[in-house]
């Protein structure tokens, strides 16, 4: 019974953000067709699709290298922060260590190490990869870290009534219970990796979106930055929703 309102509501949110977007589209071409805003400023809408149009091809070999290191790096993060955080939650004499090395870490400029990171690896996406893993990690840590130690204690009383064991305890009460946590991380870290994969290849890439960008701008080619610009966001738009199936599908009691 509840399918046919599911998915009219989808319908729903489809048309009114298509809506949205069409409207600032229309306003944003018609502002600059009427102010006639020379293209190195500001490019209409109209010319970023036709710039895109003839450069699909290019574009879309951009796209996918900024989408494989984010993606490799947003799972690198995802790994090592959720281990991470199961481990502190055990051994609770390392948390404050662990803890306070991660925020060290969250608190270094990653974009700073970018270049420091590219001597030691070269151009090719490993530095990217570390970059994201580095931006992603702590949210992830702390958020599954959180949801590990919010299980319902009537439920920990429950298990430990049942002499069940610290697997079956992790796997059927306290990993239930950081889902929630863990999937409102991914919806921050997963458009933030890109965002990641960009700066990172804006600092020194032989290809990607970054690049693009990087070569629009020093040849104030805007038309050019803006497609590759639109690119990154229908490739962020398009991750949060498929983190957003994924969480649907996962925490299925809610």
């Amino acid at each position: 019974m509840n399918a046919p309102g599911t998915r009219s509501s989808r319908w729903s949110d489809a048309i009114s953000i298509t809506l949205i977007v069409g409207i600032a589209l229309i306003a944003w071409e018609g502002a600059v067709r009427a102010r006639d805003i020379p293209p190195y400023l500001l490019p209409a809408p109209s010319l970023i699709a036709k710039t895109l149009w003839s450069n699909a091809s290019r574009y879309l070999t951009a796209a996918a290298v900024t989408l494989v290191e984010a993606l490799v790096g947003l799972v690198l993060g995802l790994v090592v922060g959720t281990l991470v955080a199961i481990v502190i939650t055990y051994w609770r004499r390392l948390e404050r260590g662990v803890l306070a090395l991660a925020i060290l870490v969250k608190a270094t400029p990653i974009v700073a190490l970018t270049p420091l990171l590219i001597i030691w690896f070269g151009f090719g996406p490993v530095p990217k990869i570390i970059v994201i893993a580095l931006m992603t990690f702590f949210p992830i840590l702390v958020n599954v870290h959180v949801g590990l130690r919010s299980t319902d204690s009537a439920l920990l009383d429950l298990f430990h009534s049942l002499a069940a064991g610290r697997w079956e305890l992790f796997r059927h009460a306290q990993w239930p219970s950081a889902l929630p946590f863990l999937c409102a991380a991914l919806r921050v870290t997963g458009p933030l990796s890109l965002v990641g994969a960009v700066v990172a290849e804006w600092a020194g890439a032989s290809s990607g979106l970054g690049r693009a960008m990087w070569m629009a701008y020093t040849n104030l080619d805007m038309p050019a930055l803006f497609a590759a610009v639109a690119c990154s966001a229908v490739m962020g738009i398009g991750l949060y929703g498929l983190i957003v199936a994924f969480e649907a599908r996962i925490i299925f009691w809610d």
